[in-house]
């Protein structure tokens, strides 16, 4: 196990407000975690009263990170991995699909929560012949990110790079491309893209309940058309599906035909 750059006991001086609902504690409330407050849970239950299919989305988020990662490290051969935006520890994080394949893989943790902090004692639990890390960080501050990445990781080498519900939190579409290029340019190639958000042009039902969420005084969470996910993937080569509703990505074999749902995602090798 690796320090992370900042510790769990310096996230608890850090103010977790309890008074506002926050995502990441949402997101774990829909996946039947632990971690969370009165208030996420009643924001989480009137976001299901409009859209009950909410629940389907973030745990069918949650399949297509681990098939992903499983597609990395099995069959591209990835044994690092950047992931930004962790939100809080749940089944099957990013180190355990990885080094339950690959012992060795090295996994760099992203995101800029306070109680995420907290928590960053299980998500640092590696395998001996493997490393992880935690970094203390907003999507915004690429250039810190990779520079504090680099203690754990050999960015010269071939990495993962992990997306997952993040780039909706960043309001321009600009900047958010900005910050995906900039992450990319600092790869080599052979490195991945993996990139998953909620999208707009599917569910009118859920726009209406994100919409809704975004108005309430939580941090707002932007939803994207498909094309738009679609572009963050500019330059690269698509793995087949492409860009496709997350439950359709490689599905487990012999399962039954997914719903499509208004989340979508990719992966694609940097040339």
């Amino acid at each position: 196990m690796t320090d992370p750059v900042a510790s769990p006991q310096a996230a608890m001086r850090q103010k977790i407000d309890t008074t506002v609902p926050h995502s990441a504690r949402i997101w774990n409330y829909w996946l039947g975690g632990k971690d969370n407050y009165p208030v996420d849970e009643a924001a989480g239950d009137a976001y299901t009263a409009v859209f009950p299919g909410i629940v389907t989305i973030a745990r069918g988020s949650r399949a297509f990170l681990r098939r992903s990662i499983t597609h990395l490290v099995a069959e591209a051969g990835i044994r690092q991995f950047l992931d930004i935006g962790t939100g809080l520890p749940t089944a099957q994080n990013t180190h355990e699909v990885a080094q339950g394949i690959a012992p060795e893989t090295r996994i760099v943790y992203v995101d800029n929560d306070p109680m995420v902090l907290a928590h960053a004692r299980a998500l640092l639990y590696s395998t001996p012949e493997g490393a992880t890390a935690y970094i203390d960080a907003d999507v915004t501050e690429p250039d810190r990110i990779l520079a504090a990445a680099a203690d754990t990781l050999d960015l010269s080498r071939p990495t993962g790079l992990i997306l997952s519900n993040i780039l909706g939190h960043v309001a321009d579409y600009g900047q958010a491309r900005s910050i995906v290029a900039r992450l990319l340019d600092a790869l080599p190639s052979g490195s991945y893209l993996a990139v998953n958000d909620g999208s707009r042009g599917i569910d009118p039902v859920f726009e209406q309940a994100q919409d809704a969420y975004n108005s309430s005084g939580a941090v707002p969470y932007n939803l994207r058309t498909v094309d738009e996910i679609t572009a963050f993937f500019d330059g690269l080569e698509l793995v087949e599906p492409g860009v496709v509703s997350v439950t359709r990505w490689r599905p487990e074999p012999g399962s039954s035909a997914p719903e499509i749902v208004a989340e979508h995602g990719g992966l694609a090798r940097k040339p």
